[in-house]
């Protein structure tokens, strides 16, 4: 193997790989990236934890075929330093690598293609087609609400429901639950309802695999018995990246019987203004709970949080409210999450009484219909 490489292209897949890099060393191939000098002109480079993969390339020249595994951290530390300038990357003896840049010229130990992982290949059949744009926006407004606990193995990823003409994603960790819908789409290859639960590591490397998407942009997605497949074009190239993940079992929970069906209260805020405030007051509050009081009445609310070992704080906010006064107990840090994923000036606080869980949602929407219900807390 030896090719000649832009240091920049070269940095760029680096960066995009290692988040599908094995951080622990039960197993040592798993730490390294796959480097392989295609005859058609290409380094095909990939990584793998063996839950999450991804495959990318860059442009290279091509002088001799062939593949190593590279140690993804240390390869990724020294490109970053290297001048702008060619990379030639030249497999040695014993699975030795040589790189000269300019005047630098290192050597570092690699590991043999033969112990590298075989990453599931892409499906031939069944592929979506779905918009990169929407489905960026709906992963940030449901990721932070996936369980983070392990025990809760169905709850470690969100749900993907396409239809023929709408999107949904939904995300619950059993205390709050985000859904966002967009409709009016046209999606190619979606015959019928189709269902996917996309464990929440893949949907935070698909997310960052989205960051350059454009108005307009596709996703290539598919599944095969235990995979999800996800494949993007590289901007300004011809070649593509691909992210494999493997499939969630079991059921996903009733999501539609969560949502609520009807309010006595809809209370307008400014996002903005509610967000300081919660942040404020949650400096105060329980570090273990992180529960503050939202207090309803005529045409204010009032949020207020204490500890015993800390202090108090209260404020006020002016809003519209008609009823009898009444007290909510909700979770500071899953209120301040929702208002991070709204863009949006302006938000509604929907709900029935102080024991029914409440509804936030954007007064307007951007395309996508956002709601999120956060479960109360007894304070």
């Amino acid at each position: 193997m030896e090719i000649t490489v832009r240091k920049s292209d070269l940095l760029k897949e680096l960066l995009q790989l290692q988040g599908a890099v094995e951080r622990k060393t039960t197993m040592p191939i798993l730490s390294n990236i796959l480097a392989e000098a295609m005859p058609d002109g290409r380094l095909a480079l990939a990584a793998t934890d063996l839950e999450t993969g991804l495959q990318t390339s860059c442009a290279a020249k091509v002088k001799v075929s062939g593949a190593c595994a590279l140690p993804a951290r240390k390869l990724l530390d020294y490109v970053k330093l290297l001048p702008e300038a060619e990379l030639t990357i030249k497999r040695l003896e014993n699975h030795w690598v040589q790189l000269r840049c300019g005047r630098a010229n290192t050597r570092m130990v690699g590991m043999s293609r033969e112990n590298f992982p075989e990453l599931p290949a892409f499906p031939t059949s069944g592929i979506v087609r779905l918009p990169s744009v929407p489905l960026r926006a709906m992963i940030q407004k449901t990721i932070f609400a996936i369980s983070s606990e392990e025990t809760r193995y169905t709850l470690n990823g969100a749900l993907l429901v396409a239809k023929p003409s709408s999107l949904c994603l939904v995300a619950t960790d059993g205390h709050r639950l985000a859904h966002v819908v967009q409709e009016q789409l046209t999606l190619e290859g979606v015959g019928a309802e189709l269902k996917a639960l996309i464990p929440k590591k893949a949907l935070a490397e698909l997310l960052g695999l989205l960051d350059a998407a454009e108005e307009g942009d596709t996703i290539e997605f598919g599944q095969d018995e235990t995979s999800l497949f996800f494949r993007l074009p590289i901007a300004g190239s011809e070649s593509v990246r691909v992210l494999t993940a493997r499939k969630l079992t079991g059921q996903f929970p009733n999501y539609e019987a969560v949502l609520p069906k009807s309010h006595l209260h809809a209370v307008p805020l400014n996002r903005d203004e509610f967000q300081r405030s919660i942040q404020r007051v949650a400096q105060f509050a329980d570090e273990r709970s992180h529960a503050i009081r939202v207090r309803f009445e005529a045409n204010k609310l009032v949020l207020a949080s204490s500890a015993s070992d800390m202090g108090e704080s209260n404020e006020e906010l002016d809003t519209t409210f008609e009823g009898e006064p009444l007290v909510i107990g909700f979770n500071a840090n899953y209120l301040d999450e929702f208002l991070d994923a709204v863009t949006e000036d302006e938000i509604v606080l929907e709900f029935k009484d102080d024991s029914s869980a409440g509804q936030l949602r954007p007064c307007s929407n951007d395309g996508l219909q956002y709601r999120y219900v956060v479960m109360p807390m007894r304070i």
